[in-house]
């Protein structure tokens, strides 16, 4: 992740030439966007789960607000990124 800098840092580092110009404009923002796109591409897979699981699960997306596949998604992201922790 960038780290965040201040109004002065930024000029320092502009006027000590850190900074160039981009030669095609155009290509960078194209090249910036295929990253974006590449970064959040979405696959589809299938998963098998119990009923009982399926009913908790839309039980629990109809109190956030969020959908039940975006819910798992989303649960599914934030244990990847370690943000949260499996307990067996």
């Amino acid at each position: 992740m960038a780290k965040m800098i201040n109004e002065k840092e930024l000029i320092q580092e502009i006027e000590s030439d850190e900074w160039q110009p981009v030669k095609d404009v155009n290509k960078e923002k194209e090249k910036l966007k295929n990253a974006v796109r590449e970064k959040y591409k979405k696959r589809i897979i299938s998963i098998r789960l119990s009923e009982a699981d399926i009913r908790k699960l839309k039980k629990k997306s109809l109190e956030t607000g969020i959908p039940y596949q975006t819910l798992i998604s989303f649960l599914i992201h934030q244990y990847v990124e370690g943000k949260i922790k499996l307990e067996l």
